[in-house]
């Protein structure tokens, strides 16, 4: 059975980056690892970062880019970008963590790590942490229309993929260490 699509007004939250202001400095990655530590703040540990900050050494540039959605494939996408003369693959700068790439995989498990905007926070946190103001956090209201009953069986479908490539016991303890930092 089809479910009826239900118009909602949802707020989007994003972090715009400005390239151009970004020092390299990692504040961002430094409070992100922390607050994502189990106990908060107990460990600092860059790979559990939801934001990573890619670095080009010879022109000194610095692009911050912060974890988005997981996807099961790579990506058909293989632009290049030209940044003061040198050449980037698309891969630099894509949010998603996927099979191919090694950046925003949760180190103890494995498991796909998605920036939550620092749920529970006034804003994120590496957005507060930047003293150059490369991160600035904005707000904005969409419509979007909802089908709830599809929801679901995305929702199980993904846990069924994960549940076949990293296994049960890792999801119910990754869930249950999630649950104890909510």
């Amino acid at each position: 059975m089809k479910a009826e699509k239900e118009k909602k007004k949802k707020i989007i939250k994003t972090i715009r980056i400005d390239v151009d202001k970004c020092n390299g400095c990692r504040a961002c990655e430094v409070i992100c690892s922390a607050y994502h530590a189990d106990p908060k703040y107990s460990s600092n540990n860059p790979a559990r970062s939801r934001i990573r900050v890619i670095r080009e050494p010879l022109r000194d540039i610095y692009v911050p880019v912060y974890a988005g959605e997981y996807t099961v494939a790579e990506c058909a996408g293989r632009d290049k970008y030209i940044i003061d003369g040198k050449e980037y693959d698309e891969c630099s700068f894509c949010r998603a963590s996927c099979p191919s790439r090694v950046d925003f995989k949760e180190p103890d498990s494995g498991l796909p790590l998605k920036c939550d905007m620092c749920e529970g926070e006034d804003e994120p946190l590496c957005v507060k942490w930047c003293l150059a103001d490369a991160l600035i956090y904005e707000e904005r209201e969409e419509e979007i229309e909802e089908e709830v009953e599809e929801e679901v069986e995305d929702l199980e479908v993904g846990l069924e993929a994960l549940a076949g490539k990293y296994g049960m016991q890792k999801i119910l303890d990754t869930v249950a260490r999630m649950s104890k930092e909510g």
